[in-house]
């Protein structure tokens, strides 16, 4: 191999290096993005239940109110 091809294929392999180094960094971004997402869902979906919960404790609170007032105007 002569050292033309010999240095082309030295400066392939370290473009070659420097993209795995570069996908690597990227994956490592993704996975925490996507971890963070993950940990934010989870905090949403408890959220969210929570909020559920409450509605259906003043829902039925409020339906008992109304209950009672027609039980007044009824008598």
């Amino acid at each position: 191999m002569d050292s033309d091809n010999l240095a082309k294929l030295e400066e392939r392999i370290n473009e070659l290096i420097d993209t795995c180094r570069r996908l690597n960094r990227e994956n490592h971004t993704l996975r925490s993005d996507r971890k963070n997402l993950e940990n934010d869902h989870g905090s949403l979906a408890s959220e969210h239940s929570r909020l559920v919960e409450k509605t259906q404790i003043a829902r039925a609170r409020i339906e008992a109110m109304i209950g009672r007032l027609k039980a007044l105007e009824r008598s």
